[in-house]
Formats: C-alpha cells, structure tokens, sequence
C-alpha cells in the first residue's frame, strides 16, 4: 500500500469485524469446501480497500504445510465462504473476498535467520 493515503479508522474496523467472522466460520466448519480442512485455516489480517467493496484475506493454513493449495481452494469457493460470512455481517456492500498467502511468517524468519548469520 504504498503512495496511497493512510487507512482510516473505518477500514480497520470493518477489516478486524470481517477476520473475527472469517475466523468463526473457519473454526466452526460453516463452509463446507472439498477437500479442505477450514478448522487449520487462520486468518493473520483483513486489509479493506477504501471503497471497503474489497477484502483482502491473508491466510496461513496451521504449520504452513500446502498453503499454495489451501489458498487456491479459498479463492475457487469465496462465493461459498462469501455466501456464510453475509449471514453474519450486517453490511450495505458485502466486500469481496481475495484470499492471499500471508508470507510475513516468512519473511520474519528470514530476516531472524539473516541476523543469527551476521552474529555469528
């Protein structure tokens, strides 16, 4: 997000509200999707775009393992998940919903790793 305008107050709240009903709908099972254990799913962030006609999910599946997977079957059935979470969101728009790896788990150990290198 970079050159754009601070997020307001308003985009963070409606992101924080859509990752606690993602979350609960992924703890409790609520989207039944093939071949994709949801209760393994943990939503990191929601980032709104300022519209707030967009959410961006960052998503890591427990351990990491098959994320690229998992995060291909989110986006094939969204419309199923979408479809869940506008039952328990009260919003004039419902967002659509990108499903995005969240690689700063990543990104973090790498630059851990970069540091225990340079100590050494």
């Amino acid at each position: 997000m970079k050159n754009s305008k601070p997020v307001s107050q308003r985009q963070l709240r409606v992101g924080e509200m859509i990752k606690q009903a993602l979350s609960m709908i992924f703890i409790r099972d609520e989207a039944k999707l093939p071949n994709l254990e949801t209760k393994e799913i943990t939503v990191t962030e929601v980032r709104m775009s300022p519209d707030l006609k967009t959410a961006k999910a960052f998503v890591l599946p427990l351990g990491g393992k098959d994320s690229n997977e998992a995060v291909d079957k989110l986006k094939e059935f969204s419309f199923v998940i979408r479809k869940v979470l506008s039952k328990k969101v009260a919003m004039k728009f419902l967002p659509k919903i990108l499903f995005v790896k969240d690689e700063s788990f990543d990104y973090a150990e790498k630059i851990e790793n970069l540091i225990k290198q340079t100590n050494k």
